[in-house]
């Protein structure tokens, strides 16, 4: 009898603790040796006056199992609600989303039948670190922030999730064509990560071409792994193409907790009715299966669920006259996936998960030489028509420790010297001092920001040009 496992159950909202009970009963009847401890989160926690939806009990709780299955929750309007999803990703450290997108024909309609893709997108970094400023009257920005290790281990985690569901091909997507630093570090690590799967095919996408390809080739795509941004998008457009929103499971892993849901919401207006479909959540129940190391109850459960499509027993959502044999509720449903347990599809591919859950290790950063060479000071001007040339030959005149003025950028495109008068100018300048003969010191640099300040210009930001081992580590003008 293999040793039993401690989890978080939260029933969530809506029809939440319908179809999570119903899948809780399933893998009771599959005889899985899982314990389980049930915490409040959500709509009664906000109605106490927590903005976070979830207590403290509840935290600890969480914290103590690491895992946590959780009901869809019903995030109240205004007041500064916290969603409890995010709120869990975040504070958890739960790095990687993976959404399953798949069609179930021709048992279940779809307007692409061939597809079976899983998105796995990184959770915490990119756009998505929620950096803003305002810095001029005109122009504001936000931070991209990819890391090596942020990077390193949502690739890894791909390519180890790939080994563990028997699929054949890593596709990753960047968009380093323009972003060469910060996606082509990402694509970097890729090509590095990949060769140390021989087993498992791999290659990149622009995403640009790769969002098309979702969305009007899914079949050709098997597990794709992406940045923030990126991933979140993809994963709606290949949940509309798939048309099958009820039947896909959601994972949020990190390095120490990860949480399993479906992917719809609460869906209060068919709450305690008897109809809701519980396929979401059970799905997202076999993936955490396999994450804590119970992979053939996963099998077990998930081919289960699969003879019952098969035999046409369908809830309301995915019944279908001439697909469907019979329309059934949610404990019909949950009872006839039940009965199937043992069996496996017949037509449908069956399960057939490898070893245990997704582990991995990062590998040792390596230490490079970092020298600093120059420094992009950032003013706010809006004098004389916008003219380049009088903001720079002002500039022109400033030196400090070797630190002279080689550009002056608007909105990233070079305007001095050289530049053409058509190119629109806004109040955001970025103007480029760097030192052509000797490493530059943190005392050059404010002797530089003091000249440039009193020459009559609002310094809003500075951003530091360093090379790593010689190889320059920020990116050029364009122009330059």
């Amino acid at each position: 009898m293999a040793e039993k496992k401690r989890i978080t159950v939260a029933y969530g909202d809506g029809i939440g603790p319908e179809i999570t009970r119903a899948t809780m009963r399933i893998i009771e009847a599959a005889g899985t040796p899982l314990e389980y401890d049930v915490i409040e989160v959500g709509e009664s926690v906000y109605k106490k006056g927590i903005l976070s939806g979830m207590p403290n009990e509840a935290w600890d709780i969480v914290r103590k199992n690491k895992v946590l299955l959780k009901g869809p929750i019903t995030t109240p309007q205004g007041g500064g609600f916290k969603s409890v999803n995010v709120t869990i990703r975040k504070s958890l450290g739960l790095f990687a989303n993976v959404r399953q997108c798949k069609a179930y024909t021709p048992y279940v309609a779809a307007t692409h039948p061939g597809i079976n893709m899983v998105i796995i997108r990184e959770n915490e970094e990119d756009l998505y670190a929620g950096i803003e400023h305002q810095q001029t009257q005109e122009v504001t920005q936000v931070l991209k922030l990819v890391t090596r290790p942020g990077s390193e281990s949502i690739i890894r985690y791909a390519f180890e999730y790939a080994r563990a569901y028997g699929r054949h091909k890593v596709t990753c997507m960047t968009k380093d064509n323009i972003m060469k630093l910060t996606d082509g570090l990402f694509h970097k690590i890729f090509d590095e990560v990949a060769v140390e799967y021989p087993d498992i095919t791999s290659n990149h996408q622009i995403i640009d071409i790769g969002a098309a390809r979702v969305a009007a080739m899914p079949e050709t795509l098997d597990v794709i792994v992406t940045l923030n941004l990126y991933g979140d998008i993809l994963s709606d457009i290949a949940a509309q193409v798939a048309g099958s929103v009820g039947l896909a499971g959601s994972a949020n892993v990190g390095r120490e907790a990860a949480m399993f849901e479906a992917i719809h919401g609460s869906a209060p207006d068919i709450a305690g009715r008897d109809i809701a479909n519980p396929s979401g959540i059970l799905v997202a129940a076999t993936q955490m299966l396999v994450h804590i190391g119970l992979p053939e109850y996963a099998e077990k459960i998930k081919n289960a669920w699969l003879c019952t499509l098969e035999d046409g027993i369908h809830t309301v959502d995915i019944y279908r006259e001439g697909l469907s044999q019979q329309e059934v509720g949610t404990a019909a449903f949950t009872d006839a996936i039940i009965e199937r347990l043992g069996r496996k599809p017949r037509q449908l591919d069956p399960v057939e998960y490898r070893g245990g859950g997704i582990h991995f290790e990062l590998k040792e950063p390596v230490v490079r030489k970092k020298e600093l060479t120059g420094v992009d000071v950032f003013i706010h001007w809006a004098d004389g028509d916008r003219d380049p040339e009088i903001i720079g030959a002002a500039l022109e005149k400033i030196s400090a420790g070797g630190l002279k003025l080689k550009m002056i950028t608007n909105r990233g495109v070079k305007v001095y010297p050289g530049g053409f008068p058509e190119t629109f100018k806004t109040d955001h300048w970025r103007c480029r001092f760097v030192s052509e003969s000797a490493s530059v010191t943190f005392d050059d640099v404010l002797s530089l920001l003091q000249k440039v300040y009193q020459a009559g210009f609002e310094v809003i930001k500075t951003e530091h040009l360093y090379t790593f081992d010689g190889e320059r580590g920020y990116s050029l003008g364009q122009g330059e």
